[in-house]
């Protein structure tokens, strides 16, 4: 049973940075793409990022592009995501994600295509 837990979340001024990390356990992590999403408070669960089961490949919502960075660390069976420049509008809790897929090159941005999710960290960004 593959369980993902997140961290590094917290309270953090407008134009502050974070670091969320998502470890797993119980799976072959390496052989999947990982992704971010997040649900902000009355709105559905959306699409942050997306790495490649190799790493070699990254895929970013439109509203974090040149803000936040994912990576991955397939020896400790970990995803981060480093967000910096951070604004009111990305206060939301952060799930990460393990696709359903193995070996795909391009990490998949829809929440169907995730089959394990951790139970969230909370991020929030004051004005």
């Amino acid at each position: 049973q593959v369980q993902l837990v997140e961290s590094g979340g917290g309270l953090v001024q407008t134009g502050g940075s974070l670091r969320l990390s998502c470890a797993a356990s119980g799976g072959t992590f390496s052989s999947y793409a990982m992704a971010w999403f997040r649900r902000a408070p009355g709105k559905e669960r959306k699409f942050v990022a997306a790495v490649s089961w190799s790493g070699g490949r990254t895929y970013y919502a439109d509203s974090v592009k040149g803000r936040f960075t994912i990576s991955r660390e397939n020896a400790k069976n970990t995803v981060y995501l480093q967000m910096n420049s951070l604004k009111p509008e990305d206060t939301a809790v952060y799930y990460c994600g393990k696709s359903i897929r193995g070996y795909q090159n391009t990490p998949p941005a829809t929440t169907s295509e995730y089959d394990y999710w951790g139970q969230g960290t909370q991020v929030t960004v004051s004005s």
